[in-house]
């Protein structure tokens, strides 16, 4: 097959394959700019040492996280977690009109084509939507770094914008994201076989998830909670070879609980359905549960996300009531001594608030991605909706039933997910010295507030996600559906 011919295949398809391909395009067009912005931080250029700049800071800029060298990582760190949920949003958007697709690809099998040729007009339909996603991507990025390029009354600029990634830099990403994308299509496609007759799975999903990764998740807090007291046992017994390794552990920890929580997100909607199926009475309830018993997989890229994104809000929290406690006690010292000035500096809690604005907008991202899922999922069973309502189950049992499929595995996963995340940040960030003591410590208080605005937060934007895909139902149960292929 000829390169002409088969990117004229890729770009060709209905409606929902165009929808599909500028979801692609505008989730690569997000994971772009985030990219390019976290590796702008990073390209930040540090001044020698001098006497008058003995910490070697970035002065032209307002922002400490942009002025300290020692902070830069990490804000380019936390800038590449927004690409996550992004990334997420694009592998569920990949099965938007999947069935279709499918019915597609093997009538191309039964004209002639082979399967390498079936799987390279798949992943070239990825690479190419995701290639014009990051031009896109790119073109706004460059724009924006002209527009937003206005220093402040004393010279400073609020972001990088007098710096910018190097040409190399801005090659792999813009062409690095597509082959990456047009990669995994082409691995995830591995296992499948199309057919004159339609897409075979070689290996089918026929057992249920194994709980094997949520063991993970009260492994990282045990980890990181056992890093304070094995360092005071390594200072009692004077070893002090091992005392570089013991970051590793705690980094260790927190990773193990944040891929516990991703990967287990299959395994959490099958244990919701197996105990909504066990206690529910209600029809809307009973094809919830064995929707979700049935098929724990579908959707669950997004909703790991969204879990992701909830730990970080509750590491969040646990920051925030630290430095709050801190900050108090350093008053509440300083008045003591009658010297305000000595009180600390409210920069950690203005640097917890961006990160809340960055979970704010992973959580908001990873709401659309679960949108997308649940109306790809609704336009794919839409014959057997209409069969239910043709035989005269009310429209609102089913949309109910969809209620219960999103919620049920939604609202314990983001208390899991909340827990996890305010332990993992009150062992990290430990007790605070109470006011005129040296010696005593006390713990803050539990950030109940802030912990319950992320919750709630992720909870109700996920019940907006149901409001609005429930507008496809009703669509998608009309009579004339029970003649769709």
């Amino acid at each position: 097959m000829r390169p002409g011919t088969l990117g004229r295949l890729a770009l060709a398809g209905t409606r929902t394959d165009t929808v599909r391909v500028v979801l692609t395009a505008l989730s690569a067009a997000l994971a772009t700019l985030a990219g390019l912005a976290a590796l702008t931080v990073l390209a930040i250029p540090t001044p020698p040492a001098t006497d008058d700049n003995g910490v070697r800071w970035s002065h032209q800029y307002s922002e400490a996280l942009l002025r300290e060298p020692g902070l830069r990582g990490g804000t380019a760190f936390a800038l590449l977690l927004l690409a996550l949920p992004v990334l997420a949003l694009a592998g569920q958007c990949a099965r938007l009109g999947a069935p279709a697709r499918d019915r597609r690809l093997a009538a191309l099998r039964l004209a002639g084509a082979t399967p390498g040729q079936v799987t390279r007009l798949a992943a070239l339909e990825t690479g190419v939507a995701s290639l014009l996603g990051t031009v896109v991507g790119l073109v706004v990025f460059l724009g924006a770094h002209e527009l937003l390029d206005r220093p402040d009354a004393d010279g400073r600029l609020a972001l990088p914008t007098d710096v910018l990634p190097s040409p190399v830099a801005l090659a792999a990403t813009v062409l690095g994201l597509p082959a990456v994308a047009a990669a995994a299509t082409a691995l995830l496609l591995r296992r499948v076989v199309t057919t004159p007759f339609g897409v075979v799975r070689r290996a089918r999903r026929d057992r249920p998830p194994r709980p094997w990764f949520a063991l993970l998740v009260p492994a990282g807090p045990a980890a990181v909670g056992g890093y304070f007291p094995l360092l005071r046992w390594l200072e009692r017994h004077d070893v002090r070879e091992p005392l570089p390794y013991l970051p590793i552990l705690v980094t260790a920890g927190g990773l193990a609980a944040l891929v516990g929580t991703v990967l287990a997100a299959g395994w959490f909607s099958y244990a919701a359905g197996r105990l909504l199926h066990r206690l529910a009475r209600g029809p809307a309830a009973l094809l919830a549960a064995r929707r979700l018993t049935a098929d724990p997989w579908a959707g669950s890229r997004t909703f790991a996300a969204l879990l992701a994104a909830v730990l970080f809000g509750g590491g969040a929290a646990a920051h925030r009531a630290y430095f709050q406690a801190r900050y108090a006690a350093e008053l509440a010292e300083a008045r003591s001594f009658g010297d305000l000035t000595s009180a600390g500096d409210t920069f950690y809690l203005d640097t917890i608030g961006l990160v809340d604005l960055a979970v704010a907008v992973a959580v908001t991202i990873a709401a659309g991605g679960l949108l997308v899922a649940l109306v790809e999922g609704i336009v794919a069973r839409r014959r057997a909706y209409a069969a239910l309502v043709a035989q005269g189950v009310p429209r609102g049992v089913l949309g109910r039933s969809v209620a219960w499929q999103a919620l049920a595995p939604t609202v314990p996963a983001v208390l899991l997910a909340l827990t996890v995340g305010l332990l993992l940040g009150r062992l990290l960030s430990g007790p605070v010295r109470a006011p005129g003591s040296a010696e005593r410590f006390v713990m803050p208080g539990v950030p109940l507030e802030q912990l319950a605005l992320v919750g709630a937060g992720a909870v109700a934007a996920v019940a907006l996600t149901v409001a609005v895909g429930l507008l496809f139902l009703r669509a998608s149960t009309t009579a004339e559906e029970l003649r769709a292929t």
